[in-house]
């Protein structure tokens, strides 16, 4: 019988993503076949994936020209379930997210069901309409249980949504429907984690209430005995047991699900504190990369891999101001590109990076950043919400955009710099390059500009170190050879791979130690007990 648990938590970001994580790789450390699952994700930062199971709807969805058989079987994840199939070491599939919705403003959002595009959804559509998308999402869940030994299901924002729980299947609907535990996690760095708890647990209704097996805190700093009075009063009262306390570690970065992971402006990619990148290369100063933070930035781990680099200074940054100084600008994936191409107008940054580039910096345009260097961007159908619209790009490269109802789903490779590159596709928009542009990967190059539409090329750590090394090489020619970064780049030796590795083993290693990871075993394996019933909503 396959074993199951639902990690849920006090609020949106208190640690779901990671216990989850943690958890598959250290069950998975014990030679269990585990799964990862969330019934519904709601984020631009996606992965594509193989349908491994070759159902017969799983059909590439590429009309660009391709052959289409070359691509058969490709689909759509949130890219914290890859993540978590990677610590699992099982192959990631559409089932472990069957429901993606792709916000593309804030009221409307495409819908993405076993990895394929279904719609849009509105807000309105988030207490009636959604009856399809339960089901979609139970049968993948049956799906998975029926062939892993656990599946580890993370809920989404907080159970006890009381105003939509009449139409949830993500928290304490898939609860209910698998008959599974759940384990809420609190983030205690947010404060008021005890009363988050408890009112976590006593606001839901009873039948909810018994399936709320135990706790564990997240982000906890300092010396855990001074917690101990808290968490027996906490037990007391919820007649529920703590199962651990996460510490907060500064080497932890995972790749983000949501808009609450982007680093705010003037910040650095999480991945920028790594005390184990290596010393880069003969460069005498850093390379500065500004990261453009787009209001609806999608893909944005693509820069993850910069942040590695010892002599790579990674900022995220909204104002023409922060640009100054950079050697390279990074346009990077947006749900919106003609959207976010307004947006960029009206801020003034259009001009900031054609100064840029007049001044002997670089950019590097990834997919929606891309296709916003080009000349020109039509949306005939209406794809981004802008029926027959025809506009004008920035004109830093000759390629065009065509949007189109088919999507691109891709997991291309190939060489450029002279290193294997791989990545992934994921867009409506169709580029032609122009006749003044050399190839790019997945696009075009034109002197000190680089566009691509390949998600991911950065983690290739051969193409990284060469891409890297021309700009390198620009910035040393701005400066005259002076010894500002240098006209030379050696290769740093930094893995991304291994450091992706280094921390999933990490977050294993935390939750043998800090978790009680016997009992939450056993408490999957053994399903739900009849836990006390709380005030008020015992009452329901």
């Amino acid at each position: 019988m396959t074993s199951s648990l639902l990690i849920a938590g006090t609020t949106s970001d208190a640690g779901k993503t990671v216990v989850v994580t943690a958890l598959c790789r250290a069950f998975a450390r014990r030679g269990l076949k585990v799964a990862p699952y969330k019934a519904q994700n709601m984020s631009n930062n996606s992965m594509v994936v193989r349908s491994s199971r070759g159902s017969a709807d799983a059909t590439d969805i590429d009309t660009s020209g391709s052959d289409p058989a070359r691509h058969a079987g490709h689909g759509e994840i949130g890219r914290a379930q890859w993540i978590q199939a990677v610590a699992a070491k099982v192959e990631p599939e559409p089932a472990m997210n069957p429901v993606l919705l792709k916000p593309g403003g804030d009221r409307r959002s495409h819908v993405v069901v076993m990895g394929q595009p279904a719609g849009t959804v509105s807000s309105r559509d988030f207490v009636d309409g959604r009856a399809h998308l339960a089901e979609a999402a139970f049968a993948a869940y049956d799906d998975l249980a029926s062939r892993h030994d656990l599946v580890i299901c993370e809920g989404a924002g907080s159970p006890t949504e009381i105003n939509l729980r009449g139409s949830d299947y993500v928290n304490m609907g898939l609860a209910r429907h698998a008959d599974m535990p759940v384990v809420v996690v609190g983030d205690i760095d947010r404060g008021g984690v005890f009363a988050a708890l408890h009112g976590t647990v006593a606001l839901l209704e009873a039948a909810d209430q018994r399936l709320i097996a135990g706790f564990v805190l997240n982000k906890f700093r300092g010396d855990a005995s001074l917690l101990t009075p808290g968490l027996r009063e906490l037990e007391r009262l919820s007649a529920r047991p703590t199962l651990g306390v996460l510490p907060w570690h500064p080497d932890l970065w995972l790749d983000s699900e949501d808009g609450l992971s982007v680093p705010a402006p003037g910040s650095a990619s999480p991945a920028a504190d790594d005390p184990n990148a290596l010393p880069a290369g003969t460069a005498t100063a850093p390379l500065r990369v500004a990261v453009i933070r787009l209001p609806r930035i999608s893909n944005f781990t693509d820069v993850d891999a910069l942040g590695l680099e010892t002599d790579v200074e990674l900022r995220f940054v909204t104002e023409p101001r922060d640009l100054a100084g950079a050697d390279l600008v990074v346009v990077p994936g947006t749900r919106a590109t003609l959207a976010d191409l307004d947006w960029l107008r009206a801020r003034g940054l259009d001009r900031a990076i054609s100064t840029h580039v007049e001044r002997g910096g670089a950019v590097l345009g990834i997919c929606g950043g891309c296709q916003m260097l080009g000349r020109e961007i039509a949306d005939p159908d209406g794809i981004e919400g802008h029926p027959g619209a025809r506009v004008d790009g920035l004109g830093l490269l000759a390629l065009t955009t065509h949007f189109s109802a088919d999507k691109v789903l891709r997991l291309p490779s190939g060489r450029e710099l002279g290193e294997d590159v791989a990545g992934y596709e994921i867009h409506h928009g169709r580029i032609s390059r122009g006749d003044d542009d050399d190839e790019f990967i997945g696009g075009g190059r034109r002197g000190r500009v680089f566009g691509t539409m390949w998600h991911g090329t950065l983690e290739a750590d051969g193409f990284r170190s060469a891409f890297l090394a021309e700009v390198a090489g620009f910035a040393g020619a701005e400066a005259g050879d002076s010894g500002r970064a240098g006209a030379v780049r050696e290769p740093s030796g930094v893995s991304f791979a291994a450091a992706r590795e280094a921390r999933l083993e990490l977050l294993a290693d935390l939750a043998e130690e800090h978790l009680d990871l016997d009992a939450i075993l056993e408490l999957a394996q053994s399903g739900p007990l009849a836990m006390p019933l709380l005030e008020p909503g015992a009452s329901r």
